[in-house]
Parts: C-alpha cells; structure tokens; sequence
C-alpha cells in the first residue's frame, strides 16, 4: 500500500517537472572562467587572510623567512619581537654545524663573533 503511494507522488513529480519545461541546473564554480580554483580563491580564515597581505608584501604572521641585509653596524638584521629582548640563534659560518646563540636586546646593535650585526625592532600583531 505504502510502496502505491509512494510510486503515484513520484509519478505526479515527474509529471510537474516535464509540464515545466526543460531542466535547468544551477552550476555554481568558485573559478572564475568554470575551471580548476586557484588558491586564492579557495583559501579560507587564516590561509585567506595569509595570501591577501602576501599580495601586498606583508608577513602578518613572521612566516617568511627575513630579508637579508649588509649586516652592517649601519644596515643590521631586523629582528622582530614583542619583548625587550629574544634569544637569536646564528650560524656563523657556512660550513659550520653549531649554532651560536646570544641575547638581543631593545635599542643596541649587537654582534656575535662572526661580525654579522642584529638590531631588534618592536612587532605588532596583525590581529
């Protein structure tokens, strides 16, 4: 009995679908042409929020690596933080396995052995 009334609602179904006219699927694409998404149109939250300020050349997270400068007194390494001082590791040598770590703090430019010259700077979360 059940499987009748059943069958008659899906007959009546079909019969309203063919009197409508032909079917029209709403195909919706993220990609802008119908192909594959990129991923700046596929990322979401903090992927998303990534990629937009890696457009305008921004690190709002410190997940690139630093840009290389002289490393001079005058043209020292930035190094971010949001304290006085951090603890900065560095390999003074190309061949060298040891790290050589020191103290950086706020407002001196400091050097380890090697010459290299770090300056700590003050860094702001982006949020």
């Amino acid at each position: 009995m059940v499987s009748r009334l059943l069958r008659g609602a899906g007959a009546l179904a079909v019969q309203a679908l063919r009197a409508s006219g032909p079917a029209r699927v709403a195909i919706h694409s993220m990609a802008t042409g119908g192909g594959i998404p990129s991923d700046e149109e596929q990322a979401t939250g903090l992927e998303r929020e990534i990629v937009m300020a890696s457009r305008n050349d921004l690190d709002p997270y410190n997940i690139l690596a630093p840009r290389a400068a002289p490393e001079t007194k005058e043209e020292p390494n930035l190094v971010p933080s949001i304290d006085d001082k951090r603890i900065v590791g560095c390999i003074c040598e190309e061949d060298n396995s040891a790290v050589i770590w020191f103290w950086l703090h706020k407002g001196e430019t400091q050097r380890p052995n090697c010459g290299t010259h770090y300056k700590l700077v003050p860094h702001q979360f982006s949020h």
